[in-house]
C-alpha cells in the first residue's frame, strides 16, 4: 500500500513526484518513459524560465534527475485501468500487475491524435510517423509531408528541413494556423519548404512504404497526388485517460474536470494536473505548477486521513 501513486512521467508528474518525495510519502511513480509530449518536441524550448533555449530532450533529462535525487520508486509500464474500493485505489498495469495508493495523482498527458484515413496504420513505422525527433534523421534527402499547420506542424516542418530535402506542410484551413514567429521562420526555407492549404487528406499510399499522399483541394474540389516518402502528422492531441473512465468526470474532450486551485477531481482523493486535465492552457511551465499543487493537495488530503 502506497500512500501516493502518480500516473505519468511529464512535467507534471515529475514535479508532483519531487513534492511527494520531500514529504517522505511512500511513493509511486508509473511511466511508458519519461518526458511525454517533450520528447516529440521538434524545436528548441525558449520560453522556460531559466534556460532561454533548450531541446525538450535535454530538459526532461534536467527533470528526471532532479526526481531520482529523492527516494521515490519507479515503474516503467502502461496503466490499463483505475478502481477504487472501499477508499484505495487499485491501479492495473499491461502486465497484469496491480498496486494500492491511498491517494492519487492522473498526469497521464495525451497521445497523438491520429488522421484516421486509408493507409495511416498500415503505414506507421514505414514513412508515417507521429515524432519527427524520434524519425526526422531516417528520410534524409526525401521529400515529406506535415499534416497540421499549427504551432506543431510549423516547429515539425522547420525541424525536419535539416534532413529532408523538401517539406510540405498541408492545413485543413484556408490559412496557416501558427504564430507568426514560427511562420517567419518557415518562410526563411524557401523552396526547401511550401504550405498548400484547403487540404482534405483522403488516402496514404505505397508498396513496402510510404510513396505518395492523395488529397482532395477544397478550394479547386479536384483530387491531387502528392509524391512524398515521409508523412508526419501533427493534427493536435487526445488526452491518455481511458483507464480512469467511470472515476471521474470528463469534459467534451475527454479532459479530466478539476478544481484549478487544488487539482481536486470529482472523486476523493484522486487529483489531475498538467495535459490530462481541463485547464485551457497547456505549456510546461503550468503543467508543472499543476503538479506541484495536486501534490500539495494530496499531501493535504493525506493528512486530513490521519486526523
Amino acid at each position: 500500500m502506497y500512500d501516493l501513486i502518480i500516473i505519468g512521467g511529464g512535467p507534471a508528474g515529475i514535479t508532483a513526484g519531487i513534492y511527494a518525495a520531500r514529504e517522505k510519502l511512500n511513493t509511486l511513480l508509473i511511466t511508458k518513459n519519461f518526458g511525454g509530449q517533450i520528447n516529440r518536441k521538434a524545436v528548441s524550448i525558449e520560453n522556460y524560465p531559466g534556460f532561454p533555449k533548450i531541446s525538450g530532450l535535454d530538459l526532461i533529462k534536467k527533470f528526471e534527475n532532479h526526481l531520482r535525487k529523492f527516494p521515490i520508486e519507479i515503474v516503467f509500464g502502461t496503466v490499463t485501468k483505475v478502481k477504487r474500493k472501499k477508499g484505495t485505489f487499485i491501479i492495473l498495469s499491461e502486465n497484469k500487475k496491480q498496486f494500492y495508493s491511498k491517494a492519487l495523482i492522473i498526469a497521464s498527458g495525451v497521445d497523438p491524435r491520429p488522421l484516421e484515413v486509408p493507409g495511416e496504420k498500415e503505414f506507421i513505422g514505414k514513412g508515417v510517423s507521429y515524432c519527427v525527433t524520434c524519425d526526422g534523421p531516417l528520410f534524409k534527402d526525401k521529400n515529406v509531408a506535415v499534416i497540421g499547420g499549427g504551432n506543431a506542424g510549423i516547429e515539425a516542418a522547420i525541424a525536419l528541413s535539416k534532413w529532408v530535402k523538401k517539406v510540405y506542410v498541408l492545413e485543413f484551413l484556408p490559412t496557416i494556423q501558427a504564430d507568426k514567429v514560427n511562420i517567419d521562420r518557415f518562410q526563411k526555407l524557401k523552396k526547401r519548404g511550401e504550405i498548400i492549404t484547403n487540404v482534405e487528406v483522403k488516402e496514404i499510399k505505397g508498396t513496402k512504404f510510404v510513396n505518395s499522399l492523395i488529397y482532395k483541394d477544397r478550394k479547386a474540389k479536384e483530387t491531387k497526388t502528392l509524391s512524398v516518402e515521409g508523412i508526419f502528422i501533427e493534427i493536435g492531441s487526445i488526452p491518455a485517460t481511458q483507464f480512469v473512465k467511470g472515476l471521474v468526470e470528463f469534459n467534451e474532450k475527454d479532459e479530466i474536470k478539476i478544481n484549478p486551485m487544488t487539482g481536486e477531481t470529482s472523486t476523493r482523493g484522486l487529483f489531475a494536473a498538467g495535459d490530462a486535465d481541463d485547464v485551457p492552457y497547456k505549456q510546461i511551465v503550468s503543467a508543472a505548477g499543476e503538479g506541484a499543487k495536486a501534490a500539495l493537495s494530496a499531501i493535504r488530503y493525506l493528512e486530513n486521513l490521519k486526523s
